[in-house]
């Protein structure tokens, strides 16, 4: 396999995810805030957005989040997208780079999700293989990010934390942490988020996210839904001081992607993270401008 050194994580302040109604606003104003992390997906065809997006980039260091190049997918990569999100990549050049463990394009046909994919064998050597082609085109590591769950496949022989891990020893890449994702799957499978933390080599994973869930309550079953649609709640929060307590300083990131409120929310969550960090002793630094 191809290996991609990767580059140390860094203390700085926490991040927020841009979204298209804050665009304006970051432009004429910079926030105070370590890093803006944008979709690859919506910025890959130019245009207006785009071009205020570099205007952005002379303030605010930046992070480029993956949500289409189905790095699980047995039909290997798209090499039409893969090229636009290289070509992206280029022209930001951002301090981060990452996508999901999951799949989400079958015969050429793109669905509108991220879907899970069994822990086999099998399976760990084509999304490593989807790994490498990834990195090589794009010349750095990347982080990958382990999904939300809400069902588990009977096929899967691997443990999620033990697969991330295996993808790390065999391409270079690092992972990306997302808390809210791992307490949404303990709860929906029944594991404990502690003792998965737990299972994550530290030296690994580069990023953490943070975002809010909902509870379904349906047909009598309650079930965590990863929507990223709220604050976090304080259950995530403790888990978080967990994976800092673990991990140590880590790039962190607040994700809001339904019911946007205004960015002085999303800034309010950020300097809750940066709360939390300073609490367990680790340096809160801005971040620059890649």
């Amino acid at each position: 396999m191809n290996r991609v050194e990767a580059t140390p994580a860094v203390a700085m302040c926490a991040g927020v995810g841009l979204r298209a109604r804050h665009l304006d606003e970051l432009a004429s104003t910079p926030a105070p805030v370590g890093f803006l992390e944008i979709h690859a997906e919506n910025y890959l065809t130019g245009g207006p957005a785009l071009r205020k997006l570099e205007r952005l980039r002379r303030d605010h260091a930046l992070s480029v989040h993956g949500v289409g190049l189905s790095l699980g997918s047995a039909d290997g990569l798209d090499a039409g997208h893969l090229e636009r999100v290289r070509a992206l990549v280029e022209r930001l050049q951002p301090r981060f780079v990452s996508e999901h463990l999951a799949w989400s394009v079958v015969g050429g046909t793109y669905l509108n999700d991220l879907l899970p994919l069994p822990y086999t064998g099998e399976s760990l050597a084509n999304v490593a293989a989807n790994i490498d082609r990834l990195q090589t085109a794009l010349r750095r590591p990347v982080m990958i990010e382990n999904p939300s769950s809400y069902v588990a496949f009977a096929q899967s022989s691997i443990p999620e934390p033990d697969f991330l891990a295996a993808l790390v020893a065999r391409t270079g890449c690092q992972l990306l942490c997302d808390v809210n994702n791992v307490f949404v799957s303990g709860s929906n499978l029944g594991f404990d988020p502690g003792a998965y933390l737990a299972a994550v080599p530290p030296s690994a994973v580069g990023e953490i996210h943070l975002a809010g869930h909902a509870r379904n309550d349906a047909d009598g079953e309650m079930m965590l839904i990863d929507d990223h649609g709220s604050r976090v709640c304080d259950a995530v929060w403790a888990l978080y001081r967990q994976a800092i307590a673990r991990f140590g300083p880590r790039p962190t990131l607040i994700e809001w992607d339904t019911d946007v409120p205004e960015l002085a929310v999303l800034l309010d969550e950020a300097r809750r993270a940066d709360r939390e960090a300073a609490a367990a002793g680790i340096d809160v630094v801005p971040g620059r401008a890649a």
